[in-house]
């Protein structure tokens, strides 16, 4: 850990607390990116689109100034125990602000990947209405793709802080990610043949999350191997496979079925399991326009899927989330009558700075506002709460941390998923 001077304003904190962490930020950028690519007249249609690419921007502004140098990336500010600690509006925090960093000395090929894709998905959005800033975005995607490239290692290995509350598995799966972006972004041949040359596809996966993208690296050679670009043959046909296996899965149709609560949710892990149902509904569609273009079905252990099958299934999952569930509560805050009053966030469960201008300290805000229990004095609409247990119970306190909190991560695919969704 250490304190330089630089610009690292901007960005997102990733959750209810006020920490940069970098990776699963720019997951969230990656996502909200992809949600323009796949959906941009649908959310044009609904005057989304221009707050779609603003949300964009915000984020790849920042993922620009936390890469100053070629072989330099600075993956989290602010320092996660401590913060955790406090309890304090973003405009009172008193927690240090360090910033950590990978480099061509501490790796981090992992956090490196995964900014690359981030900023080749962005250059695509942003492409259309400001081409200059597109190519700078690649540039920065390029570096940083070579720089994981060329010096492999898992991040948490430079910056332990942020991987005691997002380690990764691994960063193979990154370098593929990005590279497939590159070459949607780019069409250069080099990043085609990184994804032929690797070996690995992924196999069938159980989750697609800020961890794990290899589906969506196999959803993106999919759509190449349906548009012709590349054969159905090899690691390219393996690539396909793999995809509609888990979307089979997803469909009840496969050989290794995703379970399900009573209720009907898809349900993948007890902490924020909206987040991989957000995430794999947004593949379930995002493939279903893929095999509409091409007139196309695919087959199951368990039968055929249309795309009006995927799109179906998805939108029961949007509708569990949106309130069709057994408690008759909406799990993305804001929408209806009942959602969630006490999401684990500070600067909601903090009376606003606008009210109040009275500096809140750390422990005062633990002690008064995080065991406050009455509603948040600040709505925070359109968060997506980690949502309820597998057996579709919530508790709605500002402790219960595992189902109560919100997250980019959890919330980012859900743009692209309700645009596809719109009528």
């Amino acid at each position: 850990m250490f304190s330089v001077q630089i610009d690292l304003t901007g960005g997102y904190y990733d959750a209810g607390d006020n920490v940069k962490f970098g990776f699963p930020m720019a997951y969230t950028i990656t996502f909200l990116a992809w949600s323009v690519v796949e959906f941009s007249q649908q959310l044009k249609a609904k005057g989304e689109l221009a707050h779609a690419l603003e949300a964009i921007k915000w984020g790849t502004d920042y993922l620009i100034k936390a890469h100053p140098q070629p072989n330099v990336f600075y993956g989290e500010v602010g320092d996660g125990n401590s913060d955790h600690a406090c309890w304090q509006r973003p405009e009172d925090m008193t927690t240090p602000r360090n910033v950590k960093m990978i480099s061509d000395q501490s790796r981090g090929a992992d956090l490196a990947g995964e900014s690359a894709a981030a900023l080749a998905a962005g250059s695509i959005a942003l492409g259309g209405v400001n081409k200059s800033y597109a190519q700078i975005l690649l540039r920065h995607s390029k570096e940083l793709f070579d720089l994981a490239r060329n010096h492999p290692g898992q991040y948490q290995s430079s910056i332990p802080t942020a991987g005691a509350f997002y380690a990764s598995s691994g960063y193979e799966d990154e370098l593929q990610w990005a590279a497939a972006w590159l070459y949607r972004a780019t069409n250069e041949k080099q990043y085609l043949d990184f994804l032929q040359e690797r070996g690995n596809t992924g196999g069938v996966r159980t989750v697609f999350s800020w961890d794990d993208k290899y589906l969506g690296v196999q959803l993106l050679v999919s759509k190449l191997v349906l548009d012709g670009e590349v054969g159905s043959s090899g690691p390219w046909g393996q690539y396909k496979s793999d995809a509609e296996a888990f979307l089979c899965n997803y469909a009840q149709k496969g050989n290794g079925n995703f379970r399900k609560t009573p209720g009907g949710l898809l349900w993948f892990l007890p902490w924020a399991n909206l987040q991989y149902v957000g995430s794999a509904s947004f593949a379930a569609v995002t493939y279903a326009n893929y095999l509409e273009a091409k007139k196309a079905t695919m087959q199951c252990p368990g039968g055929s899927l249309s795309p009006s099958d995927l799109y179906a299934l998805a939108h029961s999952q949007v509708d569990y989330v949106l309130g069709k569930n057994p408690k008759g509560m909406s799990y993305m805050v804001g929408i209806g009558s009942s959602y969630p009053k006490q999401p684990h966030h500070r600067g909601a469960s903090i009376v606003s700075i606008k009210k109040s201008s009275a500096p809140v300290g750390c422990q005062e805000g633990m002690d008064y506002w995080f065991t406050k229990n009455e509603s948040n004095p600040n709505v925070l609409d359109g968060a997506i709460v980690g949502g309820p247990d597998e057996q579709d119970s919530y508790t709605d306190i500002r402790s219960n941390y595992q189902q109560a909190e919100p997250a980019t991560a959890t919330v980012a695919p859900f743009v692209g998923l309700l645009a596809s969704l719109s009528e």
